[in-house]
């Protein structure tokens, strides 16, 4: 249950009411939105008085939820927006990995060249294995700041875990939950109490109801800027690396507010097939695609197969604009 307080409640009655619904107060809101359990069907009656509005929610997908805010949530990246009335799909792009200034700088001249406003790369691996590269860590957020103040390009990259989140909500314009951290709660909370923009992947073993309330974790933590992305799931098929679950972004769609990217390059595994996703996805009217590009894929530290080389993501990027405009969205 979601509950809206009265105006003249104070703070210290507030907490009170919420100690009584065994309620979260939402931080930012005033102490007035209050998150209650969806087993919470009815207010008590000694709390009643207080309440301007409340919301009877079928799940714990509730801040998340249609049924408590009808309109896909309005994000501001940078200069751009997604979600709300904008109709925009922005497209992410750049290596998997920040492996030296030499490529990240070539990435980033590309996507200048391109008028694509965020660049992506990890600094902070979590790999597989202990043996593959790990990532450059605070070198390559370093380079990254670079890539931003000298090309004015949003960053995104990745959050492994809590040593270093501090410093990746420092240095970035998005803030990235992959699929292994999706269930951290230490990031989640830390990710709660920052209002920069959080794109939160789906665990490659979680329903869609398991991946929205992690969601929910960050928005009563009180930052509203969360986006959705599928990155693809583990099923029985093994001739890709996982598979794209499009009839979920199609629930995401119809039953939360929160935009949703997509993220084809994880999903296929191999370059061949990710410019295909990529446009299927954008037919769906998403809010965004995460896709990798490689100055040469060939000698990539993580993820060779299925990073884009600079020829392959320029033909991708052509094609995006005529299939946007053909559903009324346009590509940013």
């Amino acid at each position: 249950m979601i509950v809206h307080l009265k105006d003249n409640i104070s703070e210290q009655e507030s907490l009170k009411i919420a100690e009584k619904l065994k309620a979260i107060v939402v931080r930012g809101k005033n102490n007035k939105l209050l998150v209650a359990s969806s087993k919470m069907k009815s207010l008590p009656e000694e709390v009643a008085d207080f309440v301007e509005e409340s919301f009877v929610l079928s799940s714990d997908i509730q801040l998340a939820s249609r049924d408590y805010m009808p309109e896909t949530r309005e994000i501001k990246i940078g200069k751009n927006y997604i979600g709300g009335s904008h109709n925009n799909t922005m497209v992410i792009s750049g290596p998997c990995s920040v492996e030296s200034e030499e490529q990240i700088t070539s990435a980033a001249e590309l996507l200048k060249e391109l008028n694509i406003s965020t660049l992506r790369g990890g600094c902070f691996k979590p790999r597989t294995s202990p043996y593959t590269f790990q990532g450059l860590g605070m070198e390559g957020l370093r380079l990254l700041g670079e890539m931003s103040d000298k090309y004015d390009l949003n960053i995104i990259t990745e959050v492994k875990d809590a040593t270093h989140v501090d410093a990746v909500i420092e240095h970035s314009d998005i803030i990235q939950i992959g699929a292994k951290a999706m269930y951290d709660h230490g990031i989640l909370k830390k990710c709660g109490e920052t209002d920069k923009p959080v794109l939160l992947k789906r665990g490659f073993g979680t329903t869609l109801q398991e991946f929205v309330q992690a969601a929910e974790f960050i928005l009563s933590g009180g930052n509203d800027n969360v986006i959705l992305c599928e990155r693809g799931i583990r099923t029985f098929e093994t001739k890709t690396r996982f598979t794209l679950d499009l009839c979920g972004v199609s629930f995401l769609k119809e039953y939360t507010n929160l935009p949703v990217i997509l993220d084809p390059s994880h999903a296929m595994g191999y370059a061949y097939g990710v410019p295909d996703l990529a446009r299927a996805c954008t037919a769906m009217g998403v809010d965004g695609l995460l896709i990798e590009v490689h100055p040469d894929p060939s000698v990539a530290k993580s993820d060779a197969a299925q990073q884009l080389n600079y020829d392959e993501f320029k033909d991708l990027y052509k094609s995006l604009s005529a299939i946007a405009q053909a559903i009324g969205r346009t590509i940013i």
